[in-house]
């Protein structure tokens, strides 16, 4: 995963997930998603698209887009719904894969200070506080 992350903000020479996101042809929409949905990654034939909740903070936006991105690049060809109906597997892995790919993505400019904790680095880089466990 490392090696993904990268090479993605090399090629980019950015960790922007909007940016990265819409570099690599993938659709950005924002939409009221509902109380417990912060976002999607969806896939048909050749399109992709993101859809974020558009009631949510900018921090969150930011962390959701990562997240979405990071299915993307990992779970192609993998559908949450399609496993939840039609399979025993639990997506709950790929759901923390997606998360530690966020993180990843989101420090990836960013280096420890000496004394320095995951949560101030998590903070520093805009990371919502019920994600630093994924540093």
């Amino acid at each position: 995963m490392e090696e993904i992350v990268s090479k993605l903000v090399k090629r980019h020479k950015t960790n922007c997930p909007f940016t990265i996101a819409r570099t690599l042809g993938i659709h950005i929409q924002f939409h009221d998603l509902g109380t417990n949905t912060r976002g999607v990654y969806y896939r048909k034939l050749r399109r992709r698209l993101i859809v974020i909740h558009n009631q949510l903070s900018a921090e969150w936006q930011r962390f959701v887009c990562a997240h979405e991105l990071g299915h993307d690049r990992l779970h192609r060809g993998m559908s949450r719904f399609f496993l939840e109906e039609h399979s025993y597997f639990n997506p709950g892995k790929f759901e923390r894969q997606a998360n530690l790919f966020a993180v990843k993505l989101l420090t990836s400019f960013d280096e420890a200070q000496s004394g320095e904790t995951s949560e101030q680095i998590c903070a520093r880089n805009g990371i919502p506080v019920e994600m630093h466990q994924f540093y």
